[in-house]
């Protein structure tokens, strides 16, 4: 309806001429701006407003699969006669509701038809002598093709879904095409400088001899130790059974060469083994 109403309301004290008599005046609503002192008679509700749709069929097949199912018939020897009359029911039911829909349906019952008729048909035997094939054969074969598609479909649709049973966990890893190691820092080095003084005083000498120690001399033992090596350990460039002057010198050497970038100090993480190595490629 596209009356307008509003909620009801008093009229006014009174008796107001043309109105029937109610107790108090009181309206019900108000229709175009009139009272209304009574729920009209005549609502119309649409005969497919309480349509209720008991089965839902996927096409011809689905529903002749449904019937045959129904009454137990052995799908291998249908009985046309009572499939045919309750096909034939159920499609005259849709055609007065959607006659595009029935369509598909009408193609069928005029194949159940052509099948029927032509088992009222005496058997023609062909030239060869072979008995005739029963018109039902093919339709046969077309319902159990259908029924176990629809099996198949309902066991894949008892297996977990991605979106409805099983979600996809997302996780974002970003990596570069040449690792990075983290910077050696300044206490990191002095903590590695200090191990190898404690070993180094471990061995103890009492000759006592003046040796001279040359810093560009060591820095060569150093770049030959790293040649074709592609790690060495940091502990492993000092040649701790020669005393801490040669230590010294073999440290100071290697800061002279991290200084003009001719060798890298690395470590893959905060308190693991530092570790040299060159920083270029040799010829």
């Amino acid at each position: 309806m596209s009356e307008e109403t509003t909620l009801p309301e008093r009229v006014p004290g009174g008796d107001v001429p043309g109105l029937p008599e109610v107790v108090d005046q009181v309206a019900l609503a108000k229709l175009y701006g009139e009272p209304l002192f009574a729920l009209p008679n005549d609502l119309y509700i649409p005969p497919d407003a309480l349509e209720i749709f008991l089965e839902a069929f996927e096409g011809p097949l689905d529903l002749l699969l449904y019937l045959i199912r129904k009454q137990n018939f052995n799908i291998l020897d249908i009985p046309m006669a009572a499939v045919t009359r309750q096909y034939l029911s159920y499609v005259d039911e849709i055609r007065s509701r959607n006659l595009e829909l029935a369509a598909e349906y009408l193609l069928m019952a005029a194949m159940l038809i052509e099948i029927k008729s032509r088992m009222l048909l005496p058997p023609r035997k062909s030239a060869e002598g072979e008995e005739p094939e029963d018109p039902r054969a093919e339709l046969v074969r077309r319902l159990l093709e259908y029924e176990q598609m629809k099996l198949a479909a309902a066991r894949i649709n008892e297996l977990p879904q991605l979106g409805r049973e099983v979600l996809r966990a997302q996780v974002h890893i970003e990596q570069s095409l040449q690792p990075r190691f983290p910077d050696v820092h300044l206490a990191d080095l002095q903590e590695a400088w200090r191990d190898i003084l404690k070993r180094a005083r471990l061995v103890q000498h009492h000759k006592i001899t003046r040796e001279e120690l040359s810093v560009r001399e060591h820095m060569s033992i150093v770049l030959r130790k790293l040649q074709g090596r592609r790690f060495v350990g940091f502990e492993d460039l000092f040649d701790t059974s020669r005393g801490v002057p040669v230590l010294v010198v073999t440290f100071i050497a290697m800061l002279e060469l991290a200084k003009e970038s001719l060798i890298e100090v690395t470590q893959a993480e905060a308190f693991a083994p530092i570790y040299v190595r060159l920083a270029y490629q040799p010829a």
